[in-house]
């Protein structure tokens, strides 16, 4: 349940709160006062699209932020699934609007757009001020089954769409395969170049790099031999001056005296160390001197090796592995080519596999939406029943898409018949602006009843209706009320009366300013807000009695259906 509502500079409201409750809460308000400014903050909250100007003139950011209260078992089990834990029992979903990008946080936790959008889905549903018109959309029909029998549907579509896609490239390689025989020989004559070149390569992985490091060292053979031969003479024991030399004569004249004071030793051990290690330093230097040297006719070896691995490499791929698998492609389309008609009698056959696969999983789909759609119209025509469609028939009408899709083969399409004797007609040919009001209410009504969603919120649902219609509608809501918490903006008193918290929005002008202000109201003020909607520009004490009058016969209702 949606508990709290906080809104700070955004459009007019400078900063305004709401404390929500359980059941039917209302909100009115004159035209203008910034109704929809209170659902565009919570959409906002919920992860909905940011216009640029949102935010209040001068203000350096805007905030929305929600607080739910978490009780459900279902729910919680399912918030934790997207990793949402409540904490106290809460959710608190809040959206920081700065510089033009926004923060999303769940519960103080930084979050993803997406992350925030998936858990608000499970916390509130939104019915749009023209929301019903996309019932005028026949692909929105589908979509509404779809999501009336998601939890056993979407297992088997996501396996029809992975199964569709494999068809479709299936599809697309045997379009691409209908060459005609000059074509086919042309590149029949390009793949054997080809894979006889790479394959006569005899190529190794990872042998350019090798080649590339001996290249590298042959060429500057000469600078290192000088420098390695150098170093060799420096410290060797062959010259006169070497270091080798040197230390050699030192390590005999101390041992010749060690024995005359013992504090010699050590130092002559020390020497003695050095000179191994020079010495074994000196036979290493020596074997790499010899390593450098190399004939002319191995240095052009390694070039010429190098320079037919870096041609492939341009020609096929960039690395000796790319052209490997390169070559493993072409060899496959060679082959293929090769035994042209095996080749296409084997992706025919396949094909004609897969489309099997794919027929099977789109009649499962269909079965499972057929039986779905009759308990989903059943539900929807008690609703309508309920707001005033008396006599009406309400079915959805199945046709088959020529050829396959991602989503089956179905194509659907609402149709309805309000008066007894008529044909069932499509639901876009003769249902009026209020009539698909109440339609969507009654599809919304029934999908919140299958994902037991707790917060249901309204905007001007009672758009093209009056009367005896309005009256039905305002019971509705009254009822849906005593099952989750309902949140509602109307213009009709009929609906307002029901109210179990009444809230008005007013828009207040001080200082050259103007802001939008949302209070709770007390009984005697929520009378004289139904007066105000009832009376228009001049509140008489008739319009007052008739709007106390509404008011006492809404409690009334509200109390036999307790």
């Amino acid at each position: 349940m949606l508990e709290h509502l906080h809104v700070k500079n955004l459009a007019l409201i400078r900063e305004a709160e709401i404390d929500f409750t359980e059941g039917l809460n209302i909100l009115t308000g004159e035209t203008g006062a910034g109704k929809s400014i209170v659902i565009g903050s919570v959409s906002l909250a919920l992860g909905g699209k940011v216009s640029k100007d949102l935010v209040r003139p001068g203000a350096d950011y805007g905030l929305a932020e929600l607080v739910f209260s978490v009780t459900g078992k279902r729910l919680e089990s399912r918030l934790q699934e997207l990793d949402v834990v409540p904490e106290d029992g809460q959710i608190i979903l809040s959206r920081k609007i700065m510089n033009g990008k926004s923060i999303n946080k769940i519960n103080g936790e930084t979050v993803t757009l997406s992350q925030l959008r998936e858990a608000a889905s499970l916390l509130i549903d939104i019915h749009g001020q023209h929301e019903h018109q996309s019932l005028l959309q026949k692909k929105k029909h589908l979509e509404i089954l779809d999501e009336y029998a998601k939890e056993e549907l979407q297992p088997v579509k996501d396996t029809l769409a992975a199964v569709y896609q494999e068809w479709k490239k299936l599809e697309e390689e045997r379009e691409n395969a209908q060459l005609d025989e000059e074509s086919r020989m042309r590149e029949l004559s390009l793949l054997e170049f080809e894979t006889k070149e790479i394959e006569e390569a005899g190529l190794v992985p990872g042998e350019d790099e090798e080649l590339e490091q001996r290249y590298r060292k042959m060429t500057n053979a000469k600078r290192l031999m000088e420098a390695a031969g150098t170093a060799y003479g420096l410290t060797g024991y062959e010259e006169a001056e070497g270091a080798g030399t040197a230390i050699g004569r030192a390590l005999r004249e101390l041992q010749g005296v060690q024995s005359l004071d013992e504090g010699l030793g050590d130092l002559t051990g020390q020497l003695s160390d050095i000179d191994s290690l020079l010495n074994d330093f000196n036979r290493e230097l020596s074997d790499y001197v010899s390593s450098l040297e190399f004939a002319d006719e191995e240095f052009e070896q390694v070039e010429e090796r190098l320079n037919t691995l870096n041609h492939l490499k341009s020609k096929y791929g960039k690395t000796l592995e790319a052209v490997l698998e390169y070559d493993r492609e072409q060899q496959e389309r060679l082959a293929a080519l090769q035994d042209y008609d095996a080749y296409l009698e084997r992706l025919s056959r396949a094909i004609g596999e897969k489309e099997q696969e794919l027929e099977k999983l789109c009649e499962e789909a269909s079965a499972i939406r057929r039986r779905y759609a009759t308990t989903l119209c059943g539900k929807i025509r008690e609703h309508l029943v309920d707001l005033n469609f008396l006599n009406v028939e309400f079915e959805l009408d199945f046709t088959r898409l020529f050829g396959y899709t991602a989503n089956g083969f179905d194509d659907a399409e609402f149709v309805i018949s309000t008066n007894p004797g008529e044909p069932l007609r499509p639901l876009a040919k003769i249902a009026s602006g209020g009539e698909l009001s109440r339609v969507m209410l009654a599809i919304k009504t029934v999908l919140a009843d299958k994902d037991q969603i707790e917060t249901v919120i309204f905007d001007e649902i009672d758009v093209g209706i009056s009367g005896r219609t309005a009256q039905k509608v305002s019971e509705k809501m009254m009822l849906i009320g005593r099952t989750r918490q309902v949140i509602c903006i109307t213009h009709l008193a009929q609906i307002a009366a029901m109210a179990d918290t009444h809230f008005r929005i007013e828009k207040q002008v001080e200082e050259g300013g103007t802001r939008t202000e949302i209070r709770k109201l007390t009984e005697a003020e929520s009378i004289d807000e139904l007066a105000r909607i009832l009376g228009g520009a001049e509140i008489t004490d008739a319009v007052l009695k008739n709007a106390s009058e509404m008011k006492e016969l809404a409690g009334n209702k509200k109390s036999q259906t307790r």
